[in-house]
């Protein structure tokens, strides 16, 4: 949650002029009704831009003309992947997490087991598969787990994901890679499909935290050691173990490692192709709409209808983003009345768009708008892919023993502080409290999946000041953020958190009651920032039905 530009809390973000150059340069429990969503968030087709040009949320003034003709970034970017078709795997972005790294002998596959990263194109994972299997001589398969939980998600998510899988599904037919669904946890059905279908090798995802950590070595205990598993970063710009080998302590030490590897990484994608070697087997057809109606899964939260799943959906959404929004995102980019920012992190949350993607395109189009091109870089490359680094270093990445000492002794000597007001889970929940700053944030995300990531700040820390302890108070925001937005489940929701409550890549400040030396934030500043009586009349009228 810890957006930053795309997932959810935004931390504040200062430059020197060397820095910014520098930068510029190396970017060449109740149960939920949920009724149709408002367009205040960027919807990613052109009539819905237009119509949300006339919003509360967007600044007329500031509004870019559009000159392109809607679906450009579709042509320019399917031209720079067939630019570097014969570009060599740079092996830096995998490593082997089995002993054996040779393909099984007699086989007949390979396997792109998916996780963490939902698409076919700009997919290192599924490139380096199909590269493998090609020098073997071997059919290429596509895997995904539908699990029957995760963490707390709900239908909102499921229904987003299953929707971006059946585009994956789509697309790898006509290349002629066979997309497989199972249904269960990766070591309950993985082993016995990887030896019926006789595959040679395991290529996977990165994904660093502790349950998807689990799934890989439950499955690798129980197939054969012959069999090689290979994992792959593609969702970091910079592989996590190459950006640093350590936890590192903030934003400020690991910036010049990333930005020094940028150069070696932050390169152009091949295109993933038509399959040259075909299985005389085919995956059991899938009944999307079956699948979706039969989960077994929290139905109180529902749909979103800004968002589209599916890579399409976030290219719409990075087109519109670089379109109409971006050269305001330096400037306003704090402002949750003005549409600033990118709205990308479901996309790249769910894997359905790749960061470097992002990235690079905002850099070919922004040019610009350099001071906008370099915050919302830092934001998207480097305090995310910090997030990745505390999670893959810190077993304790949601929990209080998380936290930095000086942290955890502050929030200890102030535990027992009187609290002006205290508030159940289930009052944050329904957003029933005093303030209407904080309900208003609190029905943005209940009723649209997402949170202005200025917001998601006051919003956390404010659940720090309202329940009774530090240990609460993260429970409960992990909670709300993981069941409500799009974008939870993830590393930057944990950071986010961690960061808000705990100080977690921030520094101790001047000493008060309940926050000891954790940075705070009020009403008072907020108002200084932005109109506060806009953003909360926005959101009055949208109080959701909560059911018993």
């Amino acid at each position: 949650m810890r957006l930053l530009v795309l997932s959810a809390f935004r931390h504040f973000v200062k430059f020197r002029p060397a820095e910014a150059e520098l930068l510029s340069q190396a970017f060449p429990r109740p149960c939920l009704r949920i009724y149709s969503t408002s367009d205040t968030i960027m919807a990613p087709k052109k009539a819905d831009l237009k119509r949300n040009a006339q919003s509360p949320n967007t600044s007329k003034a500031k509004q870019q003309k559009v000159d392109r003709v809607e679906g450009w970034l579709e042509s320019e970017v399917a031209e720079l992947r067939r630019g570097t078709r014969d570009m060599k795997f740079n092996n830096k972005r995998l490593r082997y997490l089995s002993d054996t790294k040779t393909v099984q002998q007699g086989s007949e596959g390979v396997l792109y087991w998916m996780g963490r990263d939902q698409r076919v194109q700009d997919n290192w994972a599924l490139i380096y598969a199909q590269q493998l299997a090609i020098t073997e001589k071997l059919p290429l398969h596509i895997c995904f787990c539908l699990m029957p939980t995760f963490l707390e998600a709900t239908f909102r998510h499921y229904s987003f994901m299953l929707k971006g899988l059946q585009e994956v599904a789509k697309e790898s037919s006509v290349l002629d890679i066979q997309f497989h669904l199972l249904s269960g946890f990766p070591g309950d059905t993985l082993p016995g499909f990887i030896k019926e279908w006789n595959m040679g090798a395991v290529v996977t995802d990165f994904w660093p935290l502790r349950d998807p950590t689990q799934w890989v070595e439950d499955v690798k205990k129980t197939i054969s050691p012959d069999i090689p598993i290979i994992q792959v970063d593609a969702h970091n710009v910079v592989p996590c173990w190459e950006a640093s080998g350590k936890l590192e302590y903030s934003a400020r030490t690991i910036r010049a490692k990333i930005t020094k590897l940028l150069p070696t990484f932050l390169t152009e994608f091949p295109v993933v192709d038509k399959h040259p070697h075909t299985t005389s087997r085919t995956a059991k057809a899938i009944d999307w709409s079956e699948t979706l109606s039969s989960l077994e899964v929290d139905r109180c939260v529902g749909e979103v209808d800004w968002a589209k799943p599916g890579t399409s959906g976030g290219m719409a959404t990075l087109e519109s983003f670089i379109d109409q929004r971006l050269r305001d995102f330096a400037p306003l980019r704090n402002n949750p009345n003005v549409a600033a920012l990118s709205q990308l992190s479901p996309w790249i949350h769910s894997g359905n768009l790749s960061a470097q993607r992002v990235v690079r395109q905002v850099q070919k189009n922004g040019k610009k708008f350099s001071e906008s091109v370099a915050s919302f870089t830092e934001e998207l490359v480097v305090r995310r892919e910090l997030a990745d680094n505390f999670c893959f270093y810190n077993k304790n990445y949601d929990n209080i023993e998380g936290a930095y000492e000086w942290a955890r002794k502050t929030l200890k000597d102030h535990a027992k502080d009187e609290r002006t007001h205290v508030y159940t889970r289930e009052q944050l929940e329904q957003a029933k409290t005093h303030d209407q700053l904080w309900n208003a944030a609190q029905i943005q995300v209940l009723t649209e999946g997402k949170m202005h990531g200025f917001m998601r700040m006051y919003w956390a820390k404010k659940i720090l000041e309202w329940t009774s302890s530090p240990e609460e108070a993260l429970a409960i925001a992990i909670y709300l953020n993981d069941r409500y937005s799009l974008d939870g489940c993830d590393p930057n929701g944990y950071v986010g958190c961690m960061w808000s409550i705990c100080g977690i890549h921030d520094q101790g400040w001047a000493e008060r009651p309940v926050f000891g030396k954790i940075r705070y934030m009020n009403y008072a500043g907020c108002k200084r920032k932005f109109d506060v009586e806009r953003y909360e009349k926005m959101y009055s009228k949208k109080v959701p039905n909560f059911e018993k």
